[in-house]
């Protein structure tokens, strides 16, 4: 079968760009990816990563080392600050898939998954790499990257996240990522008997928990903060946390608080988002995931939505056809789907910030996990 683009270059070496590296190379492509991290890592905590985005884990093919070292469990609760039950959001069987339930895994052990499988695929690595100038000419994409190497590419793909280089590099005029004016805390906790993920709305913050493998479980608190200037020192997290879940007086909360130490792994980041306006491809360099659609955490979709747009455009290639209108139809059926996740996510995040209605906080979850049912 003729490719729409043989030879593919992915900048970044994420979730997405690892994701469509697998997906392109296994159709037959010749894909190199190029990684500006020596070491190819991913910080951070847990991931919760909900049934429909566990589906294109599954058609990205890593869905069994998902699952033997992760965590699938079946709805989500919802408490109010003292522990009563406001509503039990079901998370049926998930179409065009062998999901029922959604997820979540220690972020650094997907990266490792996803690695791996790259590895696996004969895709061409380059880490400790980026690129210097990218320069369209003809049907070609010419690269130089900072290793001194040359490259001439069918396509260019940029998958290096919310503060894309390659973004600001062919769209130096489109938006950039904003501050939310909320933060969000993460700690690593023993997971107990709890089988479901669990979210508690408090008066100006959210608490929810993710199983992420047998025996663990990570903790997220969504924080208001003004100003995204605040830098805490190590000393601070356990104190700041555990200040921050004072307001909860749920059982399960308090005896949580009372056990944060220093193994707690607590890690607090900034929530930023942005949504990028069509077209996001510029002759045959093509953006993706954070880079376009950048959202907060709130509907556990971010990482998921990259998975996606590996999947989609995979798909696209199969349809076949001309390298541009590949690129336009892979856009034109993302944009809505990113554009509900990054809109819906924002709101949340208004409501808890301000203490807003939780009953809209509540069917704007509903609501929006039952579309993202529908396929890609």
């Amino acid at each position: 079968m003729t490719l729409p683009a043989q030879k593919i270059l992915i900048i970044g070496g994420g979730f997405t760009g690892m994701s469509a590296a697998i997906l392109l190379q296994q159709q037959g492509a010749d894909v190199e990816l190029v990684e500006i991290d020596p070491n190819w890592r991913t910080d951070g905590a847990g991931i919760t990563v909900s049934g429909p985005s566990l589906r294109a884990v599954e058609k990205i093919g890593i869905l069994p080392q998902f699952k033997e070292k992760g965590a699938i469990t079946s709805g989500v609760k919802m408490f109010n600050a003292e522990g009563q039950l406001i509503k039990q959001i079901d998370t049926p069987a998930v179409p065009d898939s062998s999901i029922v339930g959604g997820g979540g895994i220690m972020r650094p052990v997907l990266a490792r998954i996803l690695g791996e499988a790259t590895k696996e695929a004969g895709v061409d690595v380059h880490l400790g790499c980026t690129f210097t100038r990218i320069e369209e000419r003809g049907d070609q994409v010419e690269v130089e990257f900072s290793d001194g190497r040359f490259g001439s590419y069918d396509l260019v793909l940029g998958t290096d996240g919310v503060f894309s280089k390659v973004r600001q590099e062919i769209f130096p005029d489109a938006p950039r990522p904003q501050y939310t004016g909320q933060g969000v805390w993460r700690a690593v906790i023993p997971r107990g008997d709890v089988d479901c993920a669990m979210q508690y709305l408090g008066p100006n913050g959210k608490v929810g928990f993710t199983p992420v493998s047998d025996t663990e479980m990570y903790l997220y608190y969504t924080e208001a903060r003004p100003t995204m200037d605040k830098f805490f020192e190590e000393h601070e997290l356990v104190p700041h946390l555990s200040k921050l879940l004072e307001p909860f007086t749920a059982p399960e909360i308090v005896e949580i608080r009372e056990n944060l130490g220093e193994s707690s792994q607590i890690i607090y980041r900034p929530l930023e988002g942005m949504l990028m306006p069509r077209p996001w491809y510029k002759g045959r360099v093509l953006l993706m995931g954070d880079c376009v659609h950048a959202t907060t955490p709130h509907l556990a979709s971010g990482a998921g939505m990259g998975h996606e747009d590996a999947v989609v455009l995979a798909e696209e290639f199969k349809n076949g056809g001309d390298i541009l209108e590949v690129l336009e139809r892979f856009q034109n059926r993302r944009w809505e789907r990113c554009r509900m996740i990054v809109t819906n996510s924002m709101r949340l995040g208004e409501i808890e910030k301000t203490g807003g209605p939780k009953e809209e906080h509540t069917q704007i979850m509903g609501i929006t996990m039952q579309a993202l049912l529908a396929t890609t």
